[in-house]
């Protein structure tokens, strides 16, 4: 075996204080991912590279996300460590995602607690969260405060995001699943954001059918489920056999969430505050269209992917100004 294939992988200090022996193992181990790790598209962070790390770094008793394993030094395994290491490859090469391997994942800069409670965060969420941070910033420039209701909030990544982002901003999540605002809490303690982000039980926007929060809201974003049930079972083993199918199924055509999100959200928003949405592969352009025909709107706006998709629309609850649609750069 050519050991010295990805000596490239190895950082000048770790060359330098890695043994011989730990040295030799990582070459091993990195050409075996190197060869068998499919990685999913929707996952580009997981490298070979980065999944060895992260896997290291577990043997040797460090939680770390493959992005935070990426910028720690590795340390030197004994041979009961390297056996843990062998055993966690083993277990990310039949199929277990690797943020549920090491329990944690990247999101927006934070590195957050991951387990099957709720799914994984995506790059696509990020999108999102950009944008919705972008309208955070100007609402926050105009009112000096937010209220932000963030709907199937899973593990809390997006409320999460943008709390950390300004202590002037107050995150209401809610989910129906408890197991995942069970997460989502861990994840508020782990960040010390607890002030700052407040959790509810119910269906989509249920928990905040109150006077309340009816035009008390400035903002209103949901990553929801929207893969359509008959597609579920096309999707990879590595989705389907382990992350929890509530997060993702969105029913028999895929959409009826996103367009719940439509009908309900102006109940909650203030003039001038914004609904923003995750969307599906192929969706956009039919949630656009509705989005433009519907009255409590007056501007919508698109983020595409590098493909040019629509995977983000953020429209704005009507004002006196004229209405208008901002497409994809």
């Amino acid at each position: 075996m050519n050991i010295s294939a990805p000596a490239s992988m190895l950082t000048q200090a770790e060359s330098e204080h890695l043994s011989d022996e730990s040295r030799r193992r990582f070459a091993e181990r990195y050409l075996q991912l190197e060869q068998a790790l499919h990685a999913l598209p929707d996952k580009p962070e997981e490298t070979p590279n980065a999944a060895l790390r992260a896997l290291w770094h577990l043997a040797a008793g460090t939680a770390l996300s493959a992005a935070q394993a990426t910028e720690r030094s590795l340390p030197n395994l004994n041979s009961e460590q390297l056996a843990t290491l062998d055993a966690l490859i083993t277990q990310r090469l039949q199929g277990m995602p690797l943020a549920y391997i090491t329990g944690r994942q990247r999101f927006m800069n934070l590195d957050l607690l991951a387990s099957p409670q709720a799914l994984i965060p995506r790059r696509e969420t990020e999108m999102l969260g950009l944008a919705a941070l972008a309208r955070q910033r100007e609402l926050l420039a105009m009112n000096g405060r937010v209220r932000i209701v963030d709907v199937c909030c899973g593990s809390g990544n997006l409320a999460l995001a943008l709390a950390h982002a300004d202590p002037r901003a107050h995150v209401h999540a809610a989910d129906l699943s408890l197991d995942a605002l069970e997460l989502a809490r861990n994840n508020t303690s782990l960040l010390g954001l607890a002030p700052q982000v407040s959790f509810h039980h119910g269906d989509l926007l249920s928990p905040f059918d109150t006077p309340d929060y009816h035009g008390r809201i400035d903002m209103v974003i949901s990553a929801p489920p929207y893969i359509s049930t008959a597609k579920v079972d096309t999707l990879p083993s590595e989705i389907i056999g382990y992350e929890p199918t509530l997060a993702f199924d969105g029913g028999p055509f895929g959409v009826g969430i996103l367009m719940r999100l439509m009908r309900e959200s102006p109940a909650l928003l203030r003039a001038g505050g914004w609904l923003g949405m995750e969307v599906g592969l192929g969706q956009g352009a039919a949630m656009l269209q509705l989005l433009r025909k519907n009255f409590e709107f007056d501007r919508v706006d698109t983020v595409c992917d590098t493909d040019g998709n629509i995977r983000v629309l953020m429209a704005r609850r009507r004002t006196p100004a004229n209405a208008s649609v901002s497409s994809c750069a």
